[in-house]
């Protein structure tokens, strides 16, 4: 490696591999340190605060296998890491928690077979290690040499090893075989006296000289058999008297070795039947990886995401499902403790406690199982309700209403008008309190409560609390009690009641915090909401009970949709009202301050609704709704339904929509009812809530939104009874549930004191993907960065989008992980771009590139828009938007990308406090149910045959012509098929005289097609905008390229741009297509549309769950019947997807009126409840045709196999010149070579007769300069490839070669072969390598890189977990 120039392996973020314990003295700690092994590193956690107290890089690219604490004499511990053949022996000194230091003291050779196990033995101080060929080796770990090898009788490879014994006589060794067999032998020494090599046997003088050699040998001891699987893990007894085995099979076995105590000697060899199957576990579902065995306990960990306690009579006690993805890897226990520590594949590290039946001790933190047993489950009976044997009628006294008021008192409302308080703060002794009787002709239908803390007010009786209480009846009216709760003798002060609704009429009843118990909304079946206002409801008196309050009805708001309002929230700074309803839509409305602050009203305010967002939870109902404001006053909704799911929204400053932002799909409820999380006032603490309160079919859950695990679950029968809930400031410990069951209150009750440091489980370490990355890309590659951190979005097999947060090696490394979301489906992701920049386009080909010096960064500005794109299995295609909240300030010398002469400067990230990216929309191609398909299928072939085809009269026949056919692939499309998108890339086009923003997006599918389609912003529109052609193999790779175009007759003016798309395909080749035409014909087709009646397309993504997002419209198969319809249909296929509307003519499409079938979908978010998507003035109908695109140039094998990358970047050096740009493209390959191109584009601007022109054009003999046209009135530019040199590596690494990135300057490669090589380039394109580095990441998949400073490179490699590199190059190379 070159003085000059460095790379330097970062932190690894992936697979944990091995778990170790370090014990501690109890006054130094709790718990004990924990070590963890992953990727090339060892990790050094302190459990008890939670800190990653120190990173070591043991290996050069080897997995860390095994960690094993060889010798304690505090404060130093002696530690041996194995992986795959290397041993390293660390000596650890602790001075204190925080403090560590690790020093390398002993690296044994290199073994001819891995490690899977070792154990020091202290008698000898020796190391035996047990190896893979099923033989052990002894190490002197003093003198550093081997002292013998011994092999097992039983010669075969294994899959586990696992060691016992502290001595050579004590050594039991129990072998997994790759037959399913557990082998169990032992070590043998006897003794030889050997005759030094200076004596002389013929003088017995000598026999002093004699050297005592000992001989080892193995004794097979017996066979166990049962399994039916590889057996992956074995664990040894601390006594050695039990031997367990967890397999392949999902099985794990528990065997009694009576006979191989310690003391048993040769005994054990003659009595292979001691060895029997005490238990046989089964529970989980995947094959198990991980097991412990100690005196009381028995735990496993698999491959299903579970980690399960088991008592030694085989009965489950404890099942944790925390982590994600191919499972746990390894658990480990620390008895003294109580510490169990899972990890997995996932990345992430979760500490838990939990304490034996054998031990306790009440000074340590508990789980939450261990305090079930302070956890009270009991029954309560009003006093006058009895059971009732008959039926039911509407006279008949039963419990309607539940309200927790706090953990041991509870609100209870009748059918025949009853408010009790009830107190079981000792359950033996429950007393009940009649606190009035409201109605003796109405049952009670619904009830609020506001509880008053004395702190809030002035209070001279010094009242512990204030609970006000609202109850509608069914006659209509409401009544207001308030009740003072001293010493637990509830008193009511005062009642008053009011008519608010007819009779029948009033279905709900809202309090609303921030507005406090001054104002109070009700509702009624037609979704009508009104508010109220009650004067002075604190200053009553109170030994008048029954007093004349003041009401007045001061607003009524009206929602479109008819449904009754199921909840609401309120912002005051926002001033507006968000209120869900029971068929699943949000809506809302102004609520201005001068109306709540109001003392009396004039008027009464008819208000209508800002906006709504139809099927926001789908056909389910909403059941909570939260309202913050962010610094920019925009109103962020989270939003809880009962489809299972948690929805984020954001009503922006003008309030003209309701906007879809977020989604997460908690699968293990089918409803959620409310989301418990602290109070904020940002929205990314909104979205981080920490609890989600639902039910399942017949279960109350309670479930831990970033752990992802089970706190609670109570058998109640399902959310339809009557029931409340009350969860404290730490739901784990403090949690109320109670619920009625035949006139029977069942309440369960868990309330503890406890303290954050005591809080269990943790999480030791940041939690990732659980597969394997496909894809990845830095978002901070055009962002001038402060101290170097950059954010890197990954995609992975499991379907998921993930944001994480890198900081250079001296500031904590990796920061931050956020999952942005899930594909449909949970589809496998295969490749994510990021779109930094947006191109100007103009019809007039005028060009303006004056720009303002502030950029707003907001998706209603739609001026300054970064796109994340990902495509994946299922040909899902999905869309995601920066996402921040900031004004940014332009900085003069921002990066740019490649040929982004035009684009519009990026903000610096140094001004964001944070980034995230939100959904923005899915395209999914149509699939049709098995009923439909065949009848369709006819359909799309008598349209065909019927069509007409008419050449575009805009297209040269010889280049890159249009055609009205159709696509190759509709009849494929409208099969379920397995097509998979492989590749994506992107750029966005920005109308200078229209808000409309177009990002195009090229997209290739295994199915050997490659598509250009775009996504019309903010609407959300998809099109199909053109087929590249001719592509017999499936293209791995996609690059695109925008070339600025001058006009030489004025001064070199930039008179617009010219596209390129560039794939590299399985057969090798290199392709170039030129889409100028294709985008500029799209773009001038939709500037003739009003841009305003394309808005309001939006929809949330697909959930499967009966959301509108989840179910296929019937219309999108339907034909309409009226002649005016069928003619705008005959030509055209009409799609559906996620979000929006496909179609092959889809803005034609759009003009469709009347009783279209798509005009069944009604706009998300328009206040109008009309069924007609376009108004009737919108007649212009603009033909936009998918059109074939013809190859500019096919550089024919220029690998022997796939091409799998490719990067572009401008060419630097003597070569590029200021009028031509010069580009270079380097490749790489299953061949394991890199190849680099340069190149750039020529054009000629001719005049051609449309009228006129022949369809035999010549075509330039030259093959580097096929030619393509463009539009600009009657001149045809025509665009050509002119290669300027060819350079490459056949042998750049040895295997294939799996992501390259180039600057110009420096490239950087990676392949199969777990190295990163860094390549320098000349202004020919020569390639040198400069230096190499073994990475941490198995099977790496994908590369991406930025360049950070002057001489200074990150590069991000993707693969089985993630890892970044730095470099570090010469000042005069740059």
């Amino acid at each position: 490696m070159a003085g000059d120039r460095e790379l330097r392996a970062g932190p690894y973020l992936g697979e944990i591999s091995a778990l170790a314990f370090l014990p501690l003295p109890s006054n130094i700690s709790t718990f004990p340190l924990l070590l963890a092994g992953t990727g090339s590193e060892l990790l050094l956690h302190d459990v008890q605060s939670g800190d990653l107290i120190k990173s070591v890089h043991i290996f050069e690219g080897v997995r860390v296998h095994g960690i094993a604490v060889i010798e304690q004499l505090w404060p130093v511990f002696s530690v041996a890491v194995f992986g795959e053949r290397r041993i390293k022996l660390f000596r650890l000194r602790i001075d204190t928690v925080l403090s560590v230091n690790v020093d390398l003291f002993l690296e044994i050779p290199r073994f001819d077979h891995w490690v899977l196990d070792l154990c020091f033995l202290m008698e000898e101080g020796w190391l035996a290690v047990g190896l893979s060929d099923n033989s052990i080796a002894l190490w002197d770990v003093k003198k550093n040499v081997s002292v013998a090898r011994v092999r097992s009788p039983e010669r075969c490879l294994l899959y586990s090893m696992r060691l016992q014994g502290d001595g050579i006589d004590t050594l039991r060794v129990a072998s997994g075989t790759i037959y399913n067999e557990i082998i169990v032998w032992k070590l043998s020494q006897s003794q030889t006296f050997l005759m030094d090599e200076h004596s002389n046997p013929s003088f017995p003088q000598v026999i002093e000289t004699e050297v005592l050699q000992k001989e080892y040998s193995a004794i097979h001891l017996f066979r166990l058999t049962g399994h039916e699987g590889s057996i992956f893990r074995i664990a040894w007894s601390s006594d050695g008297s039990k031997l367990m085995s967890v397999s392949d099979d999902r099985s794990a076995r528990i065997w009694m070795i009576n006979g191989l105590r310690t003391d048993c000697g040769e005994q054990a060899e003659n009595n292979g039947d001691q060895a029997l199957v005490s238990h046989t576990l089964f529970g989980h579902n995947a094959r198990i990886w991980d097991c412990y065995l100690s005196d009381s306990i028995v735990i496993t960990a698999s491959e299903d995401c579970t980690c399960r306690v088991w008592g030694m009579d085989g009965s489950q006690l404890l099942m944790i499902r925390e982590h994600i993805g191919r499972g746990i890897w390894r658990c480990v226990y620390d008895p003294s403790s109580s510490l169990l520590v899972t990890a997995g594949f996932d990345s992430a590290i979760k500490a838990h406690v939990y304490h034996s039946a054998s031990k306790e001790d009440a000074s340590q933190p508990r789980r939450l199982s261990e305090l079930k047993s302070q956890a009270e489950a009991f029954s309560i009976c009003a006093p006058k309700i009895s059971k009732q044997l008959g039926l039911m009628n509407s006279k008949s006294e039963y419990i309607r209403c539940l309200h927790f008021t706090q953990e041991n008192a509870l609100y209870v409302t009748t059918n025949n008008g009853y408010l009790y308080h009830v107190n079981f703060s000792d359950p033996g002794d429950v007393r009940w309190t009649e606190l009035t009787h409201v109605s003796q002709e109405a049952p009670i239908i619904c009830m609020d409560l506001m509880v008053i803390k004395s702190s809030e007010k002035s209070d001279p009786h010094n009242f512990n609390k204030e609970d006000i209480i609202a109850l509608g009846d069914g006659k209509g009216n409401v009544t207001v009690i308030r009740i003072i709760d001293r010493d637990l003798a509830p008193k009511l002060v005062s009642c008053f009641t009011w008519a608010a609704e007819k009779e029948r009429q009033l279905l709900g009843i809202f309090w609303c915090k921030l507005l406090g118990c001054q104002h109070i909304f009700t509702t009624n079946p037609g979704g009508i909401l009104k508010l109220w206002k009650i004067d002075d409801i604190l200053e009553s008196d109170a030994n008048k009970v029954n007093v004349d309050q003041s009401v007045s009805l001061i607003a009524v708001f009206t929602t479109c949709f008819g449904a009754r309002i199921m909840c609401l929230d309120v912002s005051i700074s926002a001033e507006v009202l968000v209120c869900g309803d029971q068929r699943g839509n949000l809506t809302a409305f102004p609520l201005s301050e001068d109306l709540v602050v109001a003392n009396s009203v004039e008027k009464l305010g008819q208000i209508s609704a800002l906006c709504h967002f139809k099927g926001a939870h789908g056909i389910s109902s909403v059941t909570s709704v939260l309202i913050a404001t962010s610094e920019s006053k925009q109103a962020e909704i989270r939003t809880t339904g009962g489809d299972g799911c948690i929805c984020y929204f954001r009503c922006g400053v003008n309030k003209v929509n309701l906007e879809f932002i977020g989604m997460k799909q908690v699968k293990e409820l089918s409803t959620i009812q409310s989301v418990v999380t602290k109070p904020t006032t940002f929205f990314e603490d909104l979205a981080e809530g920490n609890y989600a309160i639902g039910f399942t079919s017949a279960d109350f859950i309670m479930w831990d939104l970033r752990n992802e695990t089970k706190t609670l679950q109570i058998s109640c029968g399902g959310w339809r009874r009557p029931y409340s809930y009350n969860i404290g400031a730490v739901p784990e410990y403090q949690n109320c549930f109670a619920y009625v069951k035949d006139q029977t209150i069942y309440i369960s009750r868990l309330w503890v004191p406890v303290h954050e440091r005591q809080l269990f489980p943790k999480v030791l370490h940041m939690q990732y993907h659980g597969r394997e990355v496909h894809s990845l890309c830095f978002i901070s590659s055009c962002f001038s960065r402060k101290n170097y951190d950059a954010w890197i979005a990954t995609g992975c097999e499991d379907g998921t989008v993930r944001l994480t947060r890198y900081m250079p090696f001296d500031m904590g490394n990796w920061q931050d992980s956020k999952l942005l979301g899930e594909h449909v489906g949970g589809s496998a992701v295969r490749s994510i771009c990021f779109i930094s920049g947006i191109h100007r386009f103009s019809a007039d080909t005028s060009y303006n590139l004056a720009e303002e010096n502030t950029i707003y960064v907001s998706t209603e500005s739609n001026e300054n828009q970064f796109l994340l794109i990902s495509v994946g299995a299922k040909q899902v295609l999905t869309s995601w938007i920066l996402e921040n909240k900031e004004v940014i300030t332009k900085e003069e010398d921002c990066d740019k990308e490649p040929s982004d002469a035009s684009a519009i400067s990026c903000p610096p990230l140094n001004e964001f406090s944070s980034i995230s990216f939100r959904w923005l929309s899915t395209y999914m191609p149509q699939r049709f149910t098995s009923t439909h398909r065949r009848d369709r299928l006819m359909e799309i072939n008598e349209e065909k045959n019927s069509s007409t085809i008419k050449p575009s009269p805009i297209s040269d026949p010889q280049t890159a012509r249009c055609s009205t056919e159709k696509p190759r692939d509709n009849l494929v499309n409208l099969m379920d098929n397995d097509w998979r998108y492989l590749a994506v890339t992107g750029f966005l086009l920005k109308h200078t005289g229209s808000r409309l923003t177009v990002c195009f997006i090229a997209v290739s599918c295994s199915d050997a097609t490659l598509s250009l389609r775009a996504l019309v912003l903010p609407c959300r529109l998809w099109f199909d905008v053109g087929l590249l052609v001719p592509q017999t193999s499936p293209v791995l790779a996609l690059q695109h390229v925008v070339v600025p175009v001058h006009d030489t007759s004025r001064d070199n003016e930039q008179i617009g741009n010219a596209y390129f798309i560039i794939g590299g395909s399985t057969d090798g080749n290199i392709t170039f297509w030129d889409v100028t035409e294709a985008v500029e014909h799209f773009m001038l087709s939709t500037i003739k549309c009003q841009p305003e009646l394309l808005i309001g397309w939006q929809r949330r993504p697909q959930t499967g769950r009966g959301s509108q997002g989840g179910r296929w419209w019937k219309s999108s198969v339907r034909r309409s019947s009226g002649k005016n319809i069928q003619d705008s249909i005959n030509n055209s296929e009409i799609g559906n997807n996620t979000d929006g509307l496909t179609s092959a003519k889809p803005l034609e499409a759009l003009s469709v009126k009347g009783n279209d079938p798509l005009c069944t979908q009604t706009s998300s978010q328009t206040g109008s409840s009309t069924t007609n998507l376009i108004p009737e003035r919108s007649s212009s109908i603009l033909p936009i045709e998918t059109c074939e695109v013809q190859p500019l140039l096919v550089m024919k094998s220029v690998h022997q196999s796939g091409v799998n990358c490719l990067h572009l970047s401008e060419l630097k050096g003597s070569l590029n010149s200021r009028s031509v740009v010069g580009y270079c493209l380097l490749s790489g390959g299953d061949d394991q070579a890199l190849h680099c191109v340069g190149f750039d584009f020529t054009s000629q601007a001719t005049c051609v007769d449309l009228n006129h022109r022949q369809s035999t054009d010549s075509v330039p003999k030259d093959p580097t300069v096929l030619q393509c046209s463009g539009l600009c009135d009657n001149m045809i530019t025509k665009h050509g490839v002119r290669i300027l040199f060819k350079n490459g590596i056949a042998s750049a690494h040895s295997s294939a070669v799996k992501g390259v990135w180039m600057d110009g300057i420096w490239a950087f490669s990676t392949g199969l072969d777990q190295r990163i090589r860094c390549w320098s380039i000349d202004h020919h394109g020569k390639l040198t390598e400069n230096s190499h580095l073994i990475i941490s990441v198995p099977e790496p998949e994908a590369l991406s890189a930025v360049k950070c400073g002057r001489n200074k490179y990150q590069i991000a490699v993707g693969g089985r977990g993630m890892q970044v590199v730095e470099f570090f190059s010469c000042p005069n190379k740059d």
